[in-house]
């Protein structure tokens, strides 16, 4: 079985393409939402999810969240006594996803098309890739995820030469595809971003506005860098979409802190994120060649982007109101079920060529000579940024020392004049003829497919000799032996059941709501929590199962505004 995934830095979903549609697949919870977030109870078990988010703002330094910012870097997160990568954090929740199909399809899933944001770089995708691996996923495509949005949207279904600009705002990183269809053919004409923006430096904002007129200066730092605020913001934000203020209050250190902000403040105070926002915009159209007033459609997708001041920039930039006919939430995940479809060959798809862009340019790092002087570390690109893939580009290097005998032709990705300032790939090494400067040519080519592979051929031009090499992200790349380690320690950690995971979620909501609140609610709480404790030390499954409705009611009773 072949699935569609939508692996966020917030939130994560899973689909299938079934019965001639697409269709998005509830958690153990029965939600369609699963939060990608990892944390650690008392006992040891690994949670996952919306329990673990919960866990994470009672105990913050057993949790972990939002670590996709970190795919394809050597960073290391602690969750308990180990340390993680981001790619073994995010493939506990692909694991968790994965189970969830298998229960609600009654099939195993071998397979899955994970989505990206279009702007990840060769390290971030090889790092998704490894994810998926590690969770026990064959990744069929990694697919861009304003593609996948433009494919929920049915793109390909509209006339000819259509061109959509596809606004993806979601809660850690930032992209804009611009996307035309024709004749059978989805391409993707430019994407930009930004992979360190999204709705999670937004609550930021909102929380340093709390903090500075809730606490002390001397206070601020440590209340900011604990995180129990962090549900008090995420609804502080829903309000604020709803309304022109809101009474923002949580319970730290023993004390109630509370405040009124109004809407007007915290816009101007989000002002440089959403400036941020604008130079992705105008790169991908400069790049695609393409006039805002020739797009049919701007399409919004993304959690962040139902925010009002967001709605509002996109709605001035274009003169028009976005498109956003499709849960923002839900839209990625719904395109990456239908490519699942177009994958499986489902005879309710017609078939539709996708093509995608290079996100960042690919060269090498090069020596300049420039009235006589000679400049070294200088970036020669040989294919450029938002070039369409799969391609093949050579460009021809000289010799810059007498009597050279080697060229190391240093291969980068990225938009730096300065080689060293971008990602190296990789490293190809050639012999050649010894001779004056500049006498020897090397031909470069490079070769790039869909799946993120890259082909480079190194021929010195005077004896013919070729090198060949097939380019993967060296850097920060998890090597045979750690995914093998990686596997392993998967393996051994302490997993609750599905049937579990909303005892655990309904236990870690009630804790968040204790320390929350005061007097007569917090006691209300304990004693609620005690009597459902008490219920599962009977092991009687019936009983749990009246026992967590009456406290999923009762906690919805005190807690009326959240909403999941």
């Amino acid at each position: 079985m072949l699935v569609g995934i939508d692996l966020g830095t917030t939130n994560s979903l899973i689909g299938v393409w079934r019965e001639g549609r697409s269709q998005l697949i509830p958690n153990a919870l029965g939600h369609l939402l699963t939060p990608s977030a990892v944390a650690l109870d008392e006992a040891g078990h690994t949670l996952v999810g919306l329990a673990a988010r919960e866990r994470a703002v009672a105990a913050p330094d057993s949790a972990q969240l939002g670590f996709k910012r970190w795919m394809g870097t050597d960073r290391s997160l602690p969750l308990g006594k180990r340390t993680l990568r981001a790619e073994e954090l995010s493939a506990m929740v692909l694991q968790s996803l994965k189970a969830d199909a298998e229960s609600f399809l009654g099939q195993p899933v071998h397979e899955a098309v994970i989505t990206v944001p279009a702007y990840f770089n060769e390290a971030q995708r090889r790092a998704t890739r490894q994810a998926g691996e590690l969770a026990g996923l064959k990744v069929e495509r990694l697919l861009n995820e304003p593609t996948a949005a433009g494919l929920a949207y049915g793109l390909q279904e509209r006339p000819d030469h259509s061109a959509f600009l596809v606004f993806d705002l979601g809660g850690g990183t930032f992209d804009v595809s611009v996307l035309e269809y024709f004749e059978g053919v989805v391409e993707v004409r430019a994407s930009a971003g930004d992979t360190r923006l999204g709705g999670e430096d937004f609550s930021l904002v909102l929380a340093r506005l709390f903090a500075e007129k809730a606490l002390p200066a001397g206070e601020r730092e440590a209340w900011l860098g604990g995180r129990q605020w962090l549900h008090m913001v995420e609804q502080g934000k829903r309000e604020l979409g709803e309304a022109a203020s809101a009474k923002l209050r949580m319970v730290w250190q023993g004390r109630e802190l509370s405040q009124d902000l109004e809407r007007a403040s915290y816009e101007r105070a989000c002002a440089e994120l959403l400036q941020r926002l604008r130079r992705p915009i105008e790169r991908a159209l400069g790049d695609a060649q393409i006039d805002p007033a020739g797009l049919a459609e701007v399409v919004l997708v993304g959690g962040a982007s139902r925010m009002p001041m967001v709605r509002q920039l996109v709605t001035r930039l274009f003169q028009r109101l976005p498109l956003r006919t499709i849960d923002l939430d839900q839209a990625i995940a719904q395109g990456a079920a239908v490519l699942a479809g177009l994958k499986s060959r489902d005879i309710a798809l017609q078939e539709v060529v996708l093509t995608d862009v290079m996100p960042y340019s690919l060269g090498v790092v090069a020596t300049e000579s420039i009235q006589g002087r000679v400049i070294n570390d200088r970036f020669s690109p040989i294919i450029e940024r938002n070039t369409p893939v799969p391609v093949s580009r050579e460009e021809c290097y000289f010799t810059v020392r007498d009597n050279q005998t080697q060229v190391l032709i240093d291969v980068r990705q990225g938009e730096s004049p300065v080689g060293s300032e971008n990602l190296q790939l990789g490293t190809v090494e050639i012999e050649v003829p010894a001779a004056p400067a500049g006498q020897v040519r090397v031909d470069v080519r490079f070769s790039y497919d869909v799946n993120g592979l890259l082909d480079v051929d190194v021929r010195e031009s005077q004896t013919g000799k070729l090198r060949n090499a097939l380019i993967r992200t060296a850097q920060h790349e998890m090597s045979e032996d750690a995914v093998q380690a990686a596997l392993a320690g998967l393996r051994e950690l302490k997993r609750h059941p599905r049937e579990e995971q909303e005892n655990r979620y309904l236990i870690e909501r009630a804790r968040r709501l204790f320390e929350d609140r005061l007097g007569e609610d917090r006691r209300w709480v304990q004693t609620c929590l005690s009597a459902f404790e008490l219920v599962l030390d009977s092991q009687d499954a019936r009983v749990i199962r009246q026992a967590r409705q009456t406290l999923r009611e009762q906690l919805d009773h005190l807690d009326p505004g959240f909403r999941f």
